[in-house]
Formats: structure tokens, C-alpha cells, sequence
């Protein structure tokens, strides 16, 4: 900003009469730092009840001191005059659900005397406090309201009454033995391991707490023999008609942990059978969901077996038929967060598009889509009787804000103020969405984020970042953990590349990449980096890269070949293809084979390129990843330190694949700064 000498005198004029100009306004902005991120109210999935008179959502703060999450309930209206806690501060809280008249609602909390997390019941139409339902000594999660009954899952000891279910984890919390013990796949997910003497099933309690007791408390999939996926279950893993009459959930068809196939079973309540409605496919079948009418059940399909990213199509099996119809057959885009809609006529859902995730609406005869939101990310989506539908909003320069959707031209209302104060003293910098030419001349989609008050007349440093999964593609929104605008605010243009494998952009896009990782998304990174490097405003003796997960490995196979990157980060890498078996999936086998079964393990695995290591590398990982177990890490740093490479491990005992943990996330992006400063100074030249 350039004042003028008689606009000096002016400003001056104006500090005498006690005028605070913009000039200083400006000054006084603060970047998006690390600490600012930790400071921020951060709105989950909402929740909007049937009659739309209330919305609820929770709100988790962060305190440094304490180093810990407290997360509130949230009630709101849906003209956004309303925004007051329903929870008190220091309690834990999940899955808030409403009854189906919408006047209590239904949430997970671990209160006083409880060793787990039980179900509330909290009055909205008159005073009162919250009651506890359960007293589940195995503890309950996605918890449903449906008809009279709470229905919600616990991992119970198969064989054991509620009784003797206290006594065992009770013995097992006072036994100095730590040892775990398996016999079968599988034995871990992401950061927990799997118990292998307990099974996740289905259960139901009356929703009146006063006849609500563990005599109450109804198996609905136990006594059909059928236990729900041992890897993880969800609210999503499973539906009830709106009779309450019918049954619909996930689970392993084969009971083979080392190559599972996910199946859709449906049975009628209260019998002792279930009939798989999935078993012709091949790949898994999922999140089914009932139409508020009942004649139908709609589930996600996907046909590849071991390919979490392969299209998901949306099914619908007709209930007094039984047949089933792919509604989206020809439609290159993977359905997910879906809603019926209260008619049973459609779906709204929040689909990954071309780096954003966009709500859609599905015609559930025709299967035609439309496209109802634009630019900025969608999620939680959520839908009253009255059709009026919510979700969160998010963008790269703002994080997630309540918003009511005008589902006919996609405009939203805003019903929250979080964060309001604290983001209106930041200087953000500006992004745009760009396309050039990777592998094979293809369009490659990049988000370019440009430091605040960046000056194309001078050159900046570049600081690539590489997405993980491989298949997740980013999408405009905003991220805690690798925040791009934060990057940029230490002086650095950033940029986020959807290389050949990213999400979003068609099913033969995605599958570009298997089971060669290698070959287009190393063409795509450097493509990346020659766009850049032909740019008058990069400075392209300033050239740094890195990422995580996939990333990591990516970033791994860079130090092996040919590169302009001064240094690296890499984090959570998998670095060795082999011993990366010690996961909690295998990245290959199920779709490709083992090692011993497909060379193909040799010819991507980055520990066979370290003869060419030569660049810096700050390493990073965490002892509870089981994903990218962190052995992975530290076989690197032992390579490139005996190497003689510069190279730097960090190791955090109490994180697993993310840092989590606030002084943890701060001390980390404090360390990333610091080392891509070293090697690749900040600020235009």
C-alpha cells in the first residue's frame, strides 16, 4: 500500500483526532500461525431436528494448558437467531441425535461415575437435565433414535452375560499383564488395536429412561450369528426401517480378517436370520439407509475388492420387490454424505467434484444429479421433515461455519458467529485454482496460495505440498494439521498439487496410479515444480517439498531421483514396501498380490532407490500409527544417516498417523518452519 505525501499529512491529521486509519488496521494483523489454529471454536456435523425448530452441533475448544479437547452441544435455529450451549463445559460428547417428534434429544457422554460413554436423554420442550439411558459396561457408540427405541453398537464379550462383562474388564483393568494376543486378521486399526475376544453388534434399548435398565437392552444381531466389520463400525454400519420392523447392516461375508468382503444383510427384528442382499458383488456394499417412507433401502456400492477409492455407486433395493437398481451408473463421481430427502424421492449428498466437495442432488427414479453448491467445501449435511437442509461450510480462509442451503440456487444463510473476532485480525493471503499439463499431457488440477501481500514483481520461495492417501484428493477447505495459508504466512508461495490418483476426478483418473505409485505422480510433482519454476515470481534457487502418508512416500521417492527441491519433509512415510505388511492393511495384496506373488513391490518401494539419497530430510512420526506402522521412519533415518545425508526424526510417543495433540501440533509446525527456513529462506527478493 502506497500513501502519498500529502496522504501522510492526512493520516497524521487523523491520528490527532483520535481516527485509527486502515493503514494501521492493516499493521496490526496478526498471520494464520499455528497458535491462532489451536485458538479457534471448531463446529462439527450438525444435527437438524424433524420438525426443523431445533438444530444442534458440537463444539470442540482447546485449552494449552491442559493440552486437551472440550467439546460442548450446541442448540441453534434454523433463522440463526438462536446459538447457546445445551452441555456444560468439561463434559464429553458425541453423536447427538433427536427423537422423532424432535422434543429430546440423545447424545454419547462419559459423566461422573461412568467408565465409558453411555447414552443421555435431554429434554428440549421443558426444563430439565440430562438422564442417563445405558449403563452398558461395554460402552455404546452410533447410537440411532428410531420409534420408541435408542439402537446403538457395543464390543461385547460374545459369550458373556452384562454381569459378567463388568467382572472381565473390571479384572482386565487391575491385571498387571499388558500382553494382546491373535490368532487371525486383524489385529489393529489406524492407532488402536483390535481385541480379539470381543464382538461389535447391534442393540436397542427402550428411549423412556424410566423403563430403560440392562434387563431392557435387546440383541438384534448377536442372535443371528453375524457380528458387524471387527475393524470399525459406525452409526453408517448399519439402519432400522421407520416401522421398526427391519434390520440393515455391514459385515464380513467370508469372517477372513486378511481379505474381508464387505456384505449388506437384512433381517427382520426379533428373528433369528439374515439374508445377505449383496453376495453377487465382489467388492464391499455399505451405509445403507432406510427412505423415510420404508419401501426402500439405499446402500453405496463399489466393485473393485481391496480399493477403498473405487467409484461408489448408490443402489437401491426395493423392499416388497426385492430387486435393486444402480442408480448412478453413469455418473463418474464416488456418492458419499448422503440424505434422503423427506419425500423418498431423492438424495442431497456431499460429493468430492474436481477438488471440491460440492452438494449434489440424486433423483432416486431417474438417478439424475444436479449440482447445487460451487466453490467452497460442504459436509454434515443434514435434512428436516419441512426439507429444510444444513451443513457445515468451509473454504481454505475459513474453517467450518453452520450454514442453512437454499437447495434450489445453492445459497446459504450463516447460523453460527464462531470464530468471527478472532479471524477478523488475520492477514490472510489469496488462492486460486489452477490446471497445467502432468503425465502423459493430462490436466492436473493445483491450489496456489500466495503469502499475504505478495508482490509478483519480486521472487518467492516455493513450498510444494503433497497429499496423502494416495486417493484424497484436497478440496477447498480448511486444514489444521497442514495448513496451507499458515505455510504461506511465513513467506513462501504454497501449493497443493491433485496429482494422478487424487479423488474427484473420475474413476480412471483415480485408478491411475495401481499398482505403479510411482510413475504419474512423480511426472505430476515435477511438472508441478517446472510450472513454478517458469514463473518470473519463484525463485527457483528456493525450492522446497514434502508430505505425509502417501505423501511421505512420494516425498521418499524424490530423494531417490531426479529433483529441484532443496530439501524435504517427509512424515509417516511408507518407506519400505515389505515390512509395511506390519500395518493394519496391506497396501497391494488384496488387488494384486503379495510380495512373494507380484514384483511389483520391488520396482516402487523407495528403500530400493537409497543408493541416490542425497537430499535433506526432516523426518516425523508418531508410535501409535498402525496405518504406516513407525518403524517405516526410522529404517529411513538409519539410511540416510548412514548415508552421511543431513537429516533430522522427530518421534512423538503419545501421536499416531496426525499429530493431534495442541502443543504437539504447535512444536511441529514450529519444527517444519524452522527446517524449511534453514534450507529454504522465506520472503521475497
Amino acid at each position: 500500500m502506497k500513501i502519498s505525501n500529502s496522504g501522510w499529512v492526512l493520516v497524521a491529521f487523523a491520528l490527532l483526532l483520535g481516527y485509527t486509519p486502515s493503514l494501521q488496521a492493516e499493521t496490526t494483523k496478526q498471520p494464520l500461525s499455528a497458535e491462532l489454529l489451536w485458538q479457534l471454536e471448531r463446529i462439527g456435523s450438525p444435527k437438524i431436528s424433524p420438525q426443523g425448530n431445533y438444530i444442534v452441533a458440537p463444539v470442540t475448544r482447546y485449552d494449552l494448558g491442559s493440552d486437551k479437547g472440550h467439546t460442548q452441544l450446541y442448540l441453534f435455529s434454523a433463522n440463526g437467531n438462536v446459538q447457546r450451549p445445551l452441555t456444560a463445559e468439561g463434559q464429553r460428547v458425541s453423536e447427538a441425535t433427536f427423537s422423532p417428534n424432535g422434543n429430546a434429544l440423545a447424545f454419547i457422554s462419559q459423566r461422573n461415575n461412568d467408565d465409558t460413554g453411555q447414552v443421555y436423554i435431554l429434554p428440549l420442550n421443558e426444563p430439565g437435565e440430562a438422564v442417563r439411558l445405558t449403563d452398558v459396561p461395554t460402552g455404546v457408540h452410533g447410537i440411532k433414535w428410531v420409534g420408541n427405541h435408542i439402537y446403538f453398537i457395543s464390543r461385547v464379550f460374545p459369550d458373556q452375560s452384562w454381569a459378567e462383562m463388568r467382572d472381565t474388564l473390571k479384572a482386565e483393568s487391575s491385571s498387571h499383564v499388558s500382553a494382546h494376543q491373535w490368532n487371525a486378521l486383524p489385529y489393529s486399526q489406524f492407532d488402536h488395536y483390535i481385541a480379539e475376544n470381543r464382538q461389535a453388534h447391534v442393540f436397542r434399548i427402550p428411549a423412556q429412561p424410566s423403563e430403560a435398565s440392562l434387563a431392557t437392552v435387546e440383541a438384534l444381531t448377536q442372535p443371528l450369528g453375524i457380528e458387524l466389520p471387527r475393524s470399525s463400525q459406525s452409526a453408517s454400519s448399519y439402519d432400522i426401517d421407520p416401522t421398526e420392523t427391519w434390520i440393515a447392516f455391514t459385515a464380513d461375508s467370508t469372517n477372513n480378517g486378511v481379505s474381508p468382503k464387505i456384505d449388506l444383510f437384512l433381517a427382520r427384528i426379533g428373528e433369528n436370520s439374515a439374508r445377505n442382499i449383496t453376495e453377487e458383488n465382489d467388492g464391499p456394499d455399505t451405509q445403507p439407509m432406510f427412505s423415510p417412507n420404508g419401501a426402500a433401502l439405499a446402500f453405496v456400492r463399489q466393485r473393485i475388492r481391496g480399493f477403498y477409492a473405487d467409484n461408489a455407486n448408490l443402489v437401491l433395493h426395493d423392499m416388497q420387490r426385492g430387486t435393486q437398481r444402480v442408480l448412478t451408473e453413469d455418473w463418474d463421481r464416488s456418492v458419499r454424505g448422503l440424505v434422503w430427502t423427506p419425500d423418498s424421492r431423492g438424495f442431497y449428498g456431499a460429493i468430492d467434484d474436481q477438488a471440491t466437495s460440492r452438494i449434489y442432488h440424486i433423483d432416486a427414479r431417474r438417478g439424475a444429479v444436479r449440482a447445487i453448491t460451487g466453490e467452497s467445501n460442504f459436509g454434515g449435511l443434514s435434512i428436516a421433515n419441512n426439507g429444510v437442509l444444513i451443513a457445515t461450510n468451509e473454504s481454505f480462509l475459513h474453517p467450518a461455519q453452520l450454514v442453512r442451503v437454499n437447495t434450489r440456487n445453492g445459497s446459504t444463510t450463516r447460523l453460527d458467529t464462531f470464530n468471527d473476532e478472532r479471524l477478523a485480525n488475520v492477514n490472510f493471503g489469496t488462492f486460486e485454482s489452477v490446471t497445467y499439463k502432468g503425465h502423459n499431457g493430462q490436466d492436473i488440477q493445483m491450489w496456489i496460495h500466495y503469502p499475504p501481500g505478495f508482490d509478483s514483481s519480486k521472487k518467492y520461495p516455493l513450498f510444494l505440498l503433497i497429499h496423502g492417501g494416495p486417493h484424497s484428493a484436497i478440496t477447498n477447505g480448511f486444514h489444521y494439521r497442514w495448513n496451507a495459508q499458515t505455510f504461506a504466512s511465513w513467506g513462501y508461495v504454497t501449493a497443493w498439487h491433485n496429482f494422478h490418483g487424487s479423488s474427484g476426478f473420475g474413476q480412471d483418473f483415480t485408478d491411475a496410479i495401481n499398482p505403479d505409485w510411482i510413475t504419474a505422480p512423480y511426472a505430476d510433482t515435477i511438472a508441478a515444480a517446472n510450472y513454478f519454476q517458469e514463473k518470473p515470481w519463484i525463485d527457483n534457487d528456493r525450492l522446497f517439498a514434502g508430505g505425509a502418508s502417501y505423501g511421505g512416500y512420494l516425498s521418499t521417492i524424490l530423494l531417490g531421483k531426479e529433483h529441484p527441491f532443496n530439501a524435504l519433509l517427509i512424515h509417516a512415510p511408507v518407506y519400505n514396501m515389505y515390512s509395511q505388511m506390519s500395518a493394519d492393511f496391506a497396501v497391494h495384496a488384496e488387488r494384486f498380490g503379495h510380495y512373494w506373488e507380484n514384483d511389483i513391490y520391488k520396482e516402487i518401494s523407495p528403500h530400493y532407490f537409497a543408493e541416490n539419497f542425497d537430499t535433506p530430510a526432516l523426518l516425523i512420526h508418531g508410535q501409535r500409527d498402525l496405518r504406516v506402522p513407525f518403524g517405516q521412519s526410522f529404517e529411513l533415518f538409519r539410511t540416510l544417516q548412514s548415508k552421511g545425508v543431513e537429516s533430522r526424526l522427530i518421534y512423538f510417543p503419545d501421536e499416531n498417523h496426525w499429530i493431534l495433540k495442541p502443543n504437539n501440533s504447535i512444536y511441529w509446525y514450529n519444527e517444519v518452519r524452522n527446517w524449511v527456513e534453514q534450507h529454504t529462506p522465506p520472503g521475497p527478493r
